[in-house]
């Protein structure tokens, strides 16, 4: 795609892939990351950055972990431009027996957003969401840490209590989250 058509799907559409990553080295994962896709970090916060890459289409999340420790996934996701955006992927994951949990109007990752949960078969988590507005605040808000047995849930509904945004339960199995041992 040429720079042209680049700059004109940024400006057409929000839509694009979230990855999350939890780094140990938030200044030199910045500078790999610049470097690495020629862009600047769209928002830096302390203990947060954020890249809006054009090409390809990618929200780049840097989240800060524990020194020493290596990058992990924290969560996936993907930034849609609005609300309605958000509510039909809710209807249509529910409708396909997903188990989903709504955050409306929720403050994460330095914005307010409305977004909704779900996890895949892997229990890796993601977002569907949409950035209302920035925010000074990193947010208490944020993925859920428990969700019901699949065998016995019901879709579209609420479970659990909401961890730190983006907190480190994103990325803990669903018997890790309830406080079960792993099968």
């Amino acid at each position: 795609m040429s720079k042209q058509a680049s700059e004109e799907f940024e400006e057409d559409t929000v839509s694009r892939v979230q990855l999350a990553l939890r780094v140990s080295d938030l200044e030199g994962s910045i500078r790999f990351y610049r470097s690495l896709f020629g862009v600047e970090p769209a928002k830096r916060r302390p203990g947060y950055a954020n890249f809006a890459i054009t090409e390809p289409p990618l929200k780049l999340v840097l989240l800060e972990g524990e020194a020493d420790r290596p990058t992990v996934m924290d969560h996936l996701g993907v930034e849609v431009e609005s609300t309605d955006e958000v509510d039909d992927a809710t209807e249509r994951l529910s409708r396909l027996g997903l188990f989903t949990q709504v955050e409306d109007d929720t403050t994460c990752c330095y914005a307010r957003q409305d977004k909704v949960w779900v996890h895949g078969p892997g229990n890796e988590p993601w977002e569907v969401y949409t950035v209302k507005e920035d925010s000074q605040d990193f947010g208490t808000n944020g993925i859920i840490t428990t969700m019901p047995d699949e065998a016995t849930s019901t879709t579209g509904g609420e479970a659990g209590e909401a961890s730190t945004c983006c907190g480190a339960t994103a990325s803990r199995s669903l018997d890790q989250a309830s406080g079960e041992a792993p099968a």
